[in-house]
């Protein structure tokens, strides 16, 4: 039976290590037949991604620094040859350790645009990248948070960089349809990963939302990525400019 995704190219950024949301992703893009393409951050990440690329059976990985319009450039060349470009799943965030430790109020200017940049204008640059490379039409999806629309304590300007975020995914959403790109978010329950300890607390949130979420559990990265496929696949033909919530619907609740 073929997969939901045979057929198509594929290109995941942010994959950082094996507990990583956009690991999660590229595992069922690859499940479900998808051509994979994976990046990296920086010689330090290299070996690391390539590993991972090899054991998911990645046609390719690539360098890319979505902070360099340089890199952005070349990242767009490297994938030229490959023809077609179908889904892209951007996983990136990046706000300084001190900005989520300290008041919101005592956010520094360089910490705000920092967060700002890596984490809600690179969705605008990556769509700028590879749009002409969807000559069939596409799905562009990006991870968020509750933290985006809600207090979520610690989280800081990575939660106002996540509002920023959401507003881009509309916009790109508005401009991009006309050519059949479709573009969306997941906004995912908290998830055990490198990044989540940055987060002062972060143990007690994922008790809260054991707690009080319907489903009464936190969320599992393959249901995140099963999201993500179903975002990246036909089925989804008729859906853009939306955040869709995979958080055992901790979203829902008041208190």
């Amino acid at each position: 039976m073929p997969g939901l995704l045979e057929g198509k190219s594929a290109l995941v950024l942010g994959v950082a290590n094996k507990w990583s949301l956009a690991y999660a992703v590229a595992e069922a893009y690859r499940r479900e037949g998808a051509r994979l393409v994976l990046t990296y951050q920086g010689e330090r990440q290299r070996e690391t991604v390539e590993t991972i690329g090899a054991e998911l059976g990645a046609a390719r990985v690539l360098a890319c620094d979505v902070s360099s319009d340089a890199e952005l450039a070349a990242l767009r060349t490297a994938l030229e040859p490959d023809g077609r470009l179908d889904a892209v799943m951007h996983s990136i965030a990046f706000a300084n350790r001190e900005d989520l430790t300290r008041p919101f109020i005592e956010t520094s200017r360089a910490g705000y645009l920092l967060a700002q940049d890596v984490s809600a204008y690179s969705l605008v640059a990556v769509s700028r990248t590879v749009a002409p490379l969807m000559s069939a039409g596409g799905s562009i999806a990006t991870l968020s948070y509750l933290g985006a629309v809600r207090v979520v304590p610690n989280y800081n300007v990575m939660g106002v960089a996540k509002a920023a975020l959401e507003a881009v995914v509309r916009y790109l959403a508005s401009e991009l349809g006309p050519q059949g790109v479709r573009v969306n978010a997941v906004s995912a329950g908290p998830v055990k990963t490198a990044s989540a300890r940055a987060i002062g607390g972060f143990s007690s949130i994922l008790d809260r939302v054991a707690e009080r979420a319907p489903l009464r559990r936190n969320t599992d990265p393959a249901e995140v990525a099963d999201a993500a496929v179903f975002l990246a696949s036909d089925l989804s033909r008729g859906v853009t400019g939306n955040v869709l919530y995979v958080d055992s619907g901790f979203s829902i609740m008041a208190l």
